[in-house]
């Protein structure tokens, strides 16, 4: 018999050896108002058909944690795929990216052209008949090269690419019914688990709508995201006329010795879009009725601010502007006023962490032609001080004010719209894995956060891995909101970065102990990054975004 401890309860109970986490959950009586779709074994993210043939700690999961939502919506994705197989033979469904809190999504019937509102009406049918099936989710674990044979005979072109650079002996997939497919990560044990889902017709393709994420028993609210949306466009249709459709097709790129023209690619789009955001501020700001004065700059955490900032100001200097450069950070309030968390931890994401009031009263007198003195935050002392910096405008200056609120409406609301050009950058990887499985946007931004967080010494990858939760639920409150309002959005995300930090990221995560629990977000990041054939960084020039994290930046962030 087995010893099997259940996190949930606290308690140890005895089982056969073989038995399944399902068979295991109701002998494991607690209170779960939200249905268990997955579970974590030794803190490693499992399936309930998951059999346990040694002693255990297990901790089952509903969708409201991260781990459990990803598992609701791999499964989603999956019904999505068998449902236009079983409709429209010979179609194909591409999952493009997250957005509008759902996923984009796009299908291809057997001549080419894509899904009509008629033929998403007659998916939402099929996908409903799947869950009132409750058809089983099996999986299957072969060699390498065998699954390679199962999807070439499917036509899967994109899931034999990434096996065959996977470098992995074995590898899993699922059926549903007598469809194959593969997902990098576990899934519910049938369809009829999946009964909170929206299917709509949304910019020539559709939005698959997922659970809300605090409450999963209700769809997530459908906002709707253009700006987002022409970004990812933009950088697919690059991703297309450079043949690089999927991670297979960097990996082979990669490996037949392309990596080097990858990277100047990246650069080279990237200053592009930097010298015509800086033409445009230029052009505005050289109107006589309503010129453009204040550069506002906003993105999540390690979305590489830092460093666009730098390089916006350069391009605007060679569009002949004088650039007057600070940050709402300079105005955070003294640390002993800063707002709390209910657990009693600083707050430094809340909005009234910034002195707005002042910030906005400083940027009136700028702005009206006055010098003003500007304030240093001393984060060793948590004071902010003065300490002799000094700005003005001149003929020809702008002023760029970069910060996690600078977007919110609130911090400039006495200034006219007419005076400002907003920008908001993200960080919105392009590239998924396969045709069916989508690469979490903030993903990219965890990583960065954890190699400049050890590379620095602030925080070891499980102290960062730890806060990760926190900061994503301030993002959603103080800083996504705003991104729509933004003039032009700046993607960050680097075409090969993965492969880059690959190199970076692995010793830092296989240095999360495997009993504490943010190893199962290291071990998760761990098989991620393994997809991808390493790239060095040696080609990667030291004014690149990139830099700021991995380290060897012209620019000096030792503040």
């Amino acid at each position: 018999m087995l010893k099997i401890y259940c996190k949930n309860t606290r308690t140890t109970k005895e089982f056969a050896e073989g038995t399944t986490l399902l068979e295991m959950l109701p002998q494991f009586e607690f209170e779960h108002r939200h249905r268990i779709v997955s579970a974590k074994v030794n803190n490693v993210s499992q399936g309930l058909k998951f059999r346990v043939f040694n002693n255990r700690d297990v901790e089952y999961l509903d969708a409201t944690s991260a781990s459990g939502r990803r598992v609701y919506c791999r499964s989603l994705s999956f019904m999505l795929c068998k449902a236009a197989r079983d409709v429209f033979h010979g179609s194909s469904i591409s999952m493009k990216h997250p957005i509008s809190n759902g996923y984009y999504c796009e299908m291809h019937k057997a001549d080419g052209s894509l899904a009509t509102v008629e033929d998403i009406s007659l998916l939402r049918a099929r996908m409903d008949e799947l869950v009132r099936s409750d058809m089983q989710f099996r999986r299957y674990e072969v060699r390498t090269e065998d699954a390679i044979q199962i999807f070439r005979r499917e036509g899967y072109d994109d899931k034999v690419k990434l096996f065959e650079t996977s470098g992995q002996v074995y590898t899993d997939y699922y059926t549903l019914g007598d469809t194959p497919d593969y997902y990098y990560g576990r899934l519910v044990p049938s369809t009829g688990y999946l009964k909170v889902w929206g299917l709509e017709p949304h910019y020539g393709g559709m939005v698959l709508r997922v659970p809300d994420r605090n409450d999963p028993d209700t769809l997530a609210p459908f906002v709707d995201q253009p700006k987002t949306y022409e970004v990812f466009n933009e950088d697919l249709r690059w991703n297309s006329i450079m043949g690089l459709a999927n991670v297979g097709d960097v990996n082979h790129a990669c490996l037949k010795g392309s990596a080097s023209e990858l990277i100047q690619i990246a650069e080279a789009l990237q200053e592009k879009k930097i010298v015509q955001i800086a033409e445009e501020i230029a052009h505005r700001a050289s109107d006589e009725d309503n010129p453009v004065k204040l550069v506002l700059i906003t993105g999540p955490s390690s979305s590489g601010k830092t460093t666009f900032c730098r390089r916006l100001s350069l391009q605007l200097k060679c569009c002949g502007l004088r650039p007057l450069s600070f940050s709402t950070d300079d105005y955070f309030v003294n640390r002993i006023d800063t707002p709390k968390l209910p657990d009693g931890s600083y707050d430094f994401d809340n909005f009234e962490t910034v002195d707005h009031y002042s910030l906005q009263k400083d940027l009136e007198r700028l702005l009206s032609g006055e010098e003003v003195d500007v304030p240093e935050f001393n984060f060793v002392t948590g004071r902010r001080e003065y300490n002799g910096k000094k700005l003005k405008m001149t003929p020809g200056s702008v002023v760029i004010l970069e910060g996690i609120h600078a977007l919110n409406p609130a911090l400039t609301d006495q200034i006219a719209d007419s005076l400002k050009f907003k920008i908001f950058i993200s960080t919105l990887t392009s590239i998924p894995l396969d045709n069916h499985n989508w690469v979490p946007t903030s993903d990219n931004r965890l990583l960065r956060r954890i190699i400049r967080d050890y590379r620095k010494g602030a925080f070891t990858a499980r102290e960062t891995i730890s806060q990760w939760p926190a900061v994503r639920d301030a993002e959603e409150k103080w800083i996504d909101p705003y991104q729509e309002n933004a003039d032009v959005m700046f993607n960050s995300a680097y075409l090969i970065e993965f492969a880059v930090i690959r190199n970076f990221a692995e010793p830092i995560l296989s240095s999360v102990p495997k009993n504490c629990p943010e190893y199962s977000e290291a071990h998760r990041l761990l098989k991620f990054i393994h997809y991808f054939t390493p790239v060095s960084d040696n080609e990667i020039p030291p004014t690149s975004l990139l830099r700021e994290f991995v380290g060897g930046s012209l620019y000096d962030f030792r503040r």
